[in-house]
């Protein structure tokens, strides 16, 4: 029971900063924060995403790149060039960690505004720091593992990030529904999206990338809203006028 809840309180922290902090407000600025929260939830994502931390700054571009590429040769992952899963992951990784080293040649465009804290970055990236976030895994399970297929978790927990990443970037680009007609394969994975926390509704991000509730039909729930919508009445973010 103790595995079970650190698994899924993992899945849930990690998933919850990866769509806020970098998906909503990094990449599509969905709602303004200070500096300040900004430097808060760098931390908080550090926290939550152990060892597979994102760069909010080289997530920020890589993403808007999907955005402005989608199922075109220049996308950053489409399931539409590579065979499998696995190969779109290595190939995805391989650009991230160029972005984040500067090699990658980055249009002024896709830059703008997107969080920084390179120092931090640095650290929090580092591959000391994600092998220290491992060891803390293994002695989690170490303590509270009741059974040994239990620790075949662990490497879940290792990639977190980018395991969540190849659900949407693959599986949503390849199966589900869509309720808007756009310009690439992004679908609905699930009329209910309570496990990738709204992520799910592909198709409609894709159609308005700017708004920061992913549900259309009555029956898409997407649980980051509400807590959007908190955020913003105790002045944590201030959203876009558009969407207050």
């Amino acid at each position: 029971m103790v595995i079970l809840a650190f698994f899924v309180g993992h899945w849930y922290l990690s998933l919850f900063t990866q769509t806020f902090f970098h998906h909503r407000y990094s990449a599509h600025k969905q709602f303004t924060m200070s500096r300040f929260w900004e430097k808060t939830f760098f931390v908080i994502s550090f926290i939550f995403q152990g060892s597979s931390y994102l760069s909010p700054y080289a997530y920020g571009i890589m993403h808007r790149m999907h955005h402005a590429y989608a199922d075109t040769e220049k996308d950053v992952h489409s399931p539409k060039y590579d065979s499998n899963f696995f190969s779109m992951m290595w190939r995805t990784k391989l650009i991230y960690e160029d972005i984040f080293t500067g090699k990658f040649p980055v249009e002024e465009k896709f830059k703008k505004d997107v969080p920084e804290w390179h120092a931090f970055d640095r650290i929090a990236s580092h591959t000391l720091t994600r092998a220290m976030w491992v060891g803390v895994y293994i002695a989690f399970y170490a303590v509270f593992a009741t059974q040994w297929w239990m620790f075949l978790l662990v490497p879940i927990h290792a990639v977190m990030g980018p395991f969540h990443g190849v659900i949407i970037n693959w599986f949503a680009h390849k199966y589900g529904y869509t309720n808007f007609k756009v310009k690439d394969t992004s679908k609905n994975l699930l009329p209910i999206d309570i496990l990738m926390l709204g992520e799910g509704f592909h198709n409609n991000h894709h159609k308005n990338a700017s708004r920061p509730n992913f549900g259309v039909k009555w029956f898409e729930f997407d649980p980051i809203y509400p807590i959007i919508l908190f955020f913003n009445k105790v002045n944590i973010i201030r959203l876009n006028k558009a969407h207050a």
